[in-house]
C-alpha cells in the first residue's frame, strides 16, 4: 500500500491507497511540534488498520520545520524512505513560470491530480490556508497562479482585530440579509468568497483565452463555497492526495 502525505499549513491529510483506491483519508494538527518518536507513536495510532502493509511514502511539504522529524519517522516506525516533492522529480506538469522553484509543492501536486484526472486547460482552485487558483493548459502547463487569503484566514482576523466580534463557525448562513453579528459575519465570509472566486475564474478565462477550462476545487472549505456556485465544476476532496498517488507513480516508472 501507499501512504500520500499532505503537509499543510494548518493540517497534514494522509492518504492511504491500495493501487489506485484510497481507502483511508486521516488528518492530523501540524502546529503542533512533535518530535520523530511523537509523530511514530501517533501515525502508528491513526494508521493502525494498515500495520504491516504500508510499503511507500510520499510528501508534499509546504512546512520545512516539521520535515526532519516526519522523515526520522518513517524511517524508524515503518522502515521505509519516503519520497518527496521537490525539484528534478517527474511530475509531468511543465513550469511555463520565470521562478519555477516559487511554486509550492501542494500547487504541484494539485495541478498533477486536475490534469491527469479532468484534463486541460483546468483552472484548480485549492480552498486552504490560503486559497490558490492555478491555471494549466491544455499541454499541461502551469501557466498562471493566483494567491488570496483563505476563509479561516479573513474570519480570523475578524475576530483577532476586532475588539467586539466573537469567534465563529464558518458556515452560509440562511441569508444574506444578515439581522446579527454572527450571521452577518458568515455571510460577509461565505459570500465574499464565492464572490472572490467567480471573478477571479472569471478574469482567468478571460485573459488567458481558455473560457471552456474546466474549474476543479478542492481543500477544506472548499465543499461550501462549490455549492453555492455554478462557476466551479467539480469538487474533489481528494485531489491533492490523488495527484500525490500520480506523481509517486510517475517517479517510480522513471528510475526503472
Amino acid at each position: 500500500m501507499l501512504l500520500t502525505v499532505d503537509v499543510g499549513n494548518t493540517n497534514i491529510t494522509l492518504g492511504v491507497f491500495d493501487g489506485e483506491k484510497i481507502v483511508g483519508t486521516y488528518r492530523m494538527t501540524t502546529k503542533m511540534q512533535r518530535t520523530s518518536d511523537e509523530f511514530g507513536v501517533d501515525l502508528k495510532s491513526i494508521l493502525s488498520d494498515y500495520k504491516g502493509k504500508i510499503d511507500d511514502v510520499i510528501i508534499s511539504s509546504v512546512v520545512p520545520g516539521v520535515m526532519y522529524s516526519l522523515n526520522s519517522a518513517f524511517i524508524k516506525y515503518y522502515g521505509v524512505t519516503p519520497k518527496v516533492v521537490g525539484p528534478g522529480m517527474k511530475t509531468g506538469i511543465k513550469l511555463n513560470v520565470p521562478n519555477p522553484r516559487e511554486i509550492g509543492a501542494d500547487r504541484i501536486v494539485d495541478a498533477v491530480g486536475a490534469y491527469d484526472v479532468y484534463g486541460g486547460p483546468v483552472i484548480v482552485i485549492d480552498f486552504g490556508t490560503a486559497t490558490t487558483y492555478d491555471l494549466i493548459g491544455p499541454d499541461g502547463e502551469f501557466l498562471a497562479g493566483i494567491t488570496a487569503p483563505g476563509i479561516r484566514i479573513s474570519a480570523k482576523a475578524l475576530w483577532e482585530d476586532t475588539a467586539k466580534l466573537p469567534e465563529i463557525e464558518i458556515k452560509k448562513p440562511d441569508s444574506i440579509l444578515a439581522k446579527e453579528t454572527i450571521s452577518s459575519m458568515q455571510a460577509g465570509l461565505v459570500y465574499g468568497c464565492i464572490g472572490q472566486t467567480e471573478y477571479i475564474v472569471k478574469r482567468i478565462k478571460e485573459e488567458s483565452g481558455y473560457t471552456d477550462a474546466m474549474v476543479v476545487a478542492t481543500g477544506g472549505l472548499g465543499k461550501i463555497i462549490a455549492e453555492e456556485t455554478d462557476c466551479i465544476d467539480v469538487y474533489d476532496k481528494d485531489l491533492t492526495l490523488k495527484g500525490l498517488r500520480l506523481i509517486f507513480e510517475k517517479s517510480h516508472q522513471s528510475a526503472k
